[in-house]
Parts: C-alpha cells; sequence; structure tokens
C-alpha cells in the first residue's frame, strides 16, 4: 500500500508494520527498565554520549577516536581549544547534553534548530560567519573517503528563499500531522532536514542531534541511553547509498529504503542496549579481582596478561585464570594468539 506523506511516497507493508511495533513494545517496556536500572543506566548514559560525540563528527571528517574525546571532555580547558576537531567535539558535546536534559523544553520551531545550531558551532572559529543563521550560498552533501578527498553525495534546496520556505513548510507539516506514527515522522523530519541542508555547514551533526530531539520528546527516552550515531558511522556507507537514491527521485521521491533505514537502525541499537543493561548485571556479581581486571581492560584497550598483573599487583598466573572467565560471560574479547594476545572491553 503506497501512501503520500508530506510530499514523500512511502509504502507501508508488513515489513515496516512489524518493525514500528517492535520498536514500540520496547519503549512500552522501558518504564520498568528504568525504575530497576537506575545506577547502570548512569554509567551507560556517559558511554553513550561519548560514543555518540566521537561517532557523529568522525562520519563528518573528524579525526579523533572515542578514547581521545573522552580525555579532551574530561580534561576541558575552553581557553586551550584551538583545532577545529576538538570544537566540532565540545560543541556536540554541550548540543547532546542541552538535548537530553531538556529536551521537554525545546519546541520544533525555526528559530529554536537555529539556537540548536548556534550553540553546535559555539567554538568553531571558522564557523562563526553563518553559525545560527541560514545558508547563505550552495551547499551539497559531501562524503569524506577514507583517502580524505570528498565525494558529491547529492544537490540541495538552494539559498535565501527556497530553503526559508522549505523549512516552514516542514516545520508545519510536523505541528499539523496527527495522523502518522511519531516514529515515521521522526524519520521524515530527519531525511527532509537533510535533504533541504538549510545551514552552510553542520547539517549533518544537527540532524541526528535533532533526531534524537525528536525522539526524546515523543517519549522514546531509552535513545540517550545508547548511541544512535555510533550506529550511523558503523553504516556510513550504507547511510549516503541510502539517501542518495532516495534522492535521486526529487521531488515526491519514494523514501521507503530511509524508513526501513532508520528504523533498523533503531531496532539494532534496543538489542544492544539490552545486551549491555545484561552485562551490567553480569558485571554486578564479579569478585573485586574480576571487576579490577575489567576495568583495566576497558581503560587500556589491547593490554596483555602481563600488562594487567604488573599494572594491577596481581600475579600472573591468577590474571590468566581470571580472564577465560570473563570471555565466558561475555565482557570481553580476546585477540590474536601466543604471545600476542591481547584483550578489549566487549
Amino acid at each position: 500500500m503506497e501512501n503520500m506523506v508530506h510530499t514523500f511516497n512511502l509504502k507501508i507493508d508488513w515489513g515496516l508494520i512489524n518493525l514500528i511495533s517492535q520498536i514500540d513494545r520496547f519503549d512500552a517496556s522501558w518504564t520498568t527498565i528504568e525504575k530497576k536500572e537506575g545506577q547502570s543506566l548512569k554509567q551507560l548514559k556517559s558511554f553513550a554520549t561519548i560514543r555518540s560525540v566521537g561517532a557523529s563528527t568522525r562520519i563528518e571528517g573528524s579525526k579523533l577516536s572515542d578514547e581521545e574525546v573522552e580525555v579532551l571532555l574530561n580534561n576541558l580547558d575552553i581557553s586551550k581549544i584551538k583545532d577545529r576537531d576538538s570544537q566540532e567535539v565540545i560543541g556536540y558535546f554541550e548540543t547532546l547534553d542541552l538535548i537530553t536534559e531538556s529536551y521537554f523544553d525545546i519546541t520544533v520551531t525555526e528559530n529554536s534548530i537555529k539556537s540548536l545550531h548556534n550553540l553546535l558551532l559555539k567554538y568553531s572559529e571558522k564557523d562563526e560567519w553563518h553559525k545560527g543563521d541560514y545558508k547563505q550560498h550552495s551547499n551539497a552533501v559531501e562524503a569524506t573517503l577514507p583517502d580524505g578527498s570528498k565525494q558529491i553525495i547529492f544537490q540541495t534546496t538552494k539559498p535565501g528563499y527556497p530553503t526559508q520556505d522549505a523549512m516552514r513548510k516542514l516545520i508545519a507539516w510536523y505541528d499539523n500531522d496527527n495522523k502518522t506514527h511519531p516514529l515515521v515522522k521522526c524519520a521524515l523530519f530527519t531525511y527532509e532536514f537533510l535533504s533541504i541542508h538549510p545551514f552552510q555547514d553542520g547539517n549533518g551533526r544537527l540532524s541526528r542531534l535533532l533526531s534524537t530531539l525528536l525522539l526524546l520528546r515523543n517519549g522514546y527516552k531509552w535513545i540517550q541511553y545508547v548511541s544512535f550515531e555510533h550506529e550511523i558511522e558503523s553504516r556510513k556507507i550504507e547511510y549516503y547509498r541510502v539517501l542518495r537514491n532516495c534522492q535521486s527521485q526529487r521531488p515526491n521521491e519514494d523514501v521507503s529504503s530511509w524508513i526501513y533505514f532508520f528504523f533498523d537502525a533503531l531496532s539494532n541499537i534496543q538489542e544492544q542496549l539490552m545486551i549491555k543493561l545484561a552485562t551490567k548485571g553480569v558485571e554486578a556479581k564479579l569478585a573485586p579481582k574480576e571487576k579490577s581486571v575489567l576495568v583495566f581492560i576497558e581503560n587500556n584497550p589491547g593490554c596483555k596478561s602481563g600488562e594487567i598483573a604488573n599494572k594491577l599487583g596481581i600475579p600472573v598466573p591468577t590474571v590468566k585464570k581470571l580472564l577465560p572467565g570473563l570471555l565466558a560471560k561475555n565482557l570481553i574479547d580476546k585477540h590474536g594468539t601466543g604471545p600476542g594476545t591481547n584483550y578489549s572491553i566487549k
């Protein structure tokens, strides 16, 4: 069955209905999970925030790893932040933090979206001239390839009145459409925002922040405890391919493939969240030495048994007995063989 939503064609079939139902079933049980897992969720939110900040800025070309992002945010000195990657990381962190703490008060308006854009680029010296305002020049969506070169994914809405008009229509549709399922509206808003690309720069990052905002405002509060951005980063090629395939049909394009991608990503991170919560439950039952080894591996990915023993003051034979237990509990990963064997967190 084909439907027209906003300016898009969307095929509604049982696969799509099942995905929506699956996501909503999880959401229905979330209140109970939230009450039960309060302490674990605080840790997961902190971890998810680091991953989200790192992933979303890397999608746009940043080179900072999650470990480097964590060090930067834990030792923050704004006066010393001069490189672009660090400026983008801090801006993304502060915007994401505002959204997760105050989403109920952030309405979906042009002014609020411009304010979020202004905060996102707050520390970026390069973007001082345009932050918080719609674009003045044409901009195409580009992907950064492994060799550092750029590839145009699709053309965007022209600057000036066409962009202003498109944003007004998008927000008016979002406000007034009371029939379309909230998840579909979230996915379509994100897609159309990317298609318009209303700002000179920062649109990709802001689109992912807006996805989180819309999901939170529609009651999907679990989204803040897992990284939607990391899921997009891990499927970056597919992400751009789906966008390009839909964009090639504009106007009145069929966006079914984008909806499927968006919902599949949400379904995947729901599953990841449940695995992480189960892992936290297992961790709570670990013996003190097991916890020490696990924490060390988490903070020192790629470490070897000898290094763990030396740093923690635990005999090597004891460490070698503890590691198989952590592997069996699915808490750590083992890499390599023989003298080169090393460990990382799951």
